[in-house]
């Protein structure tokens, strides 16, 4: 199942950082390859991206649901395929380091359960890494950008 988590310091307070993530209107228009999201609920909400996979680009959908804000330190998701057969699940996780800086750390999990997994899985782990360290980054510079 690949996996990839990226940490960085973001340059604001804790609190800063937790009020924007708490929000998936905030980071979801982050995600590389961003098109759209619908937000269905408090907890649910639907996401449309492109990935660009080396020789095609390919449309994403998928139903994010949050599983649990715990406030002021993590937001947690499950992710479901809504155009292709995977499964997964993130974490944004925020760590207090002083006063004007955060920790924050960026986690993806996503598994095919579509044909041919293991290809599709081993395909998908260099491009989960990128998405994992663009976005959290992304985050980042978002937060900062409000100060």
């Amino acid at each position: 199942m690949p996996s990839k988590k990226h940490s960085i310091i973001v340059h604001a307070n804790a609190k800063k950082v937790w009020d924007f993530v708490r929000s998936m209107n905030n980071w979801a228009p982050l995600v590389p390859g961003y098109v759209k999201h619908e937000i269905i609920n408090d907890t649910v909400s639907t996401w449309e991206f492109k990935i660009d996979m080396g020789l095609f680009k390919k449309k994403v959908e998928m139903k994010v649901t949050i599983l649990e804000w715990k406030e002021p330190t993590k937001v947690t998701f499950d992710l479901e395929g809504i155009n292709d057969h995977f499964t997964g699940n993130g974490y944004f996780m925020v760590e207090v380091k002083d006063a004007n800086y955060t920790k924050m750390t960026g986690y993806l999990e996503i598994n095919s359960t579509g044909t041919f997994p293991t290809i599709t899985n081993n395909l998908m782990e260099p491009k989960l890494e990128e998405i994992a360290e663009e976005l959290t980054i992304a985050v980042s510079k978002a937060i900062e950008e409000l100060q």
